[in-house]
């Protein structure tokens, strides 16, 4: 059985991120031996001056390989951990998805995208939850976060939205690799340029920054361009190219 499982609004300022919440749930569901999470995403969705969040109104999802007796436990673990684990202030939700037994997918996939453009309500959220049969919970203060959680799980559905959490660790002589070297590091599937361009396995990317990956045909994917035609070589993506996905 394979679930997503999304988490919004568990943070404060100077309190552990989201994204680190949504870690160690991961973590626990592999350590558990529940299920195989793979890959957690960073979903960004509409700042609005009536949408209270704490710094960038993002949610963070993950997909997870489950046995379906599991499924109650780790709904159960989720929920008392953000109880226990948000920050003071915050205002969590969780939404878990069974994704082979999700009743209409392009629903929950507008909802997402539709919180990138709207400010949306709770009661708009749980009544979508409701006819999609499916798990959306609060865990503190107003539980706003399951706006989020819920259109965090929209997004990473169309495996075509969001950036993957975390920098990719890469040991490079002057910071200069491959195409083919680089797909070799775990989590880096392929390499594109921003126009979609699969990048050939021989070219050469030089590397700045951080580098990170987003989630494009629900693989992971490193975008690069070129600061120079000239240039012999791609370079990757800044965090300010990258902020559209």
């Amino acid at each position: 059985m394979q679930i997503l499982l999304c988490i919004d609004d568990t943070d404060n300022i100077e309190s552990a991120g989201t994204g680190e919440l949504a870690e160690s749930i991961a973590k626990t569901i592999e350590e558990k031996g529940w299920g195989k999470c793979y890959g957690i995403t960073r979903h960004q969705l509409l700042i609005h001056e009536d949408i209270p969040y704490t710094s960038h109104n993002s949610s963070m999802c993950f997909k997870a390989d489950i046995k379906s007796e599991y499924l109650r436990k780790i709904i159960e673990f989720s929920s008392n951990f953000l109880l226990k684990e948000s920050a003071t202030g915050s205002d969590p939700g969780l939404c878990v998805v069974v994704v082979d037994k999700l009743l209409d997918r392009q629903k929950l996939i507008d909802f997402g995208y539709k919180a990138k453009k709207c400010v949306l309500t709770k009661d708009e959220a749980y009544k979508l939850a409701n006819d999609l049969n499916l798990h959306l919970s609060e865990h503190g203060g107003t539980g706003q976060g399951i706006i989020g959680a819920l259109a965090g799980v929209g997004l990473r559905l169309t495996g075509n939205n969001g950036r993957f959490k975390g920098k990719h660790k890469i040991n490079a002589d002057h910071s200069i690799l491959s195409v083919k070297e680089l797909c070799s590091y775990p989590g880096i599937d392929i390499v594109k340029s921003l126009d979609g361009e699969i990048i050939n396995a021989s070219e050469m990317v030089l590397l700045s920054e951080k580098v990170k990956t987003v989630l494009l045909e629900d693989k992971s994917v490193l975008l690069v361009y070129k600061k120079n035609d000239n240039d012999g070589f791609w370079n990757n993506c800044t965090k300010q190219q990258l902020r559209s996905y």
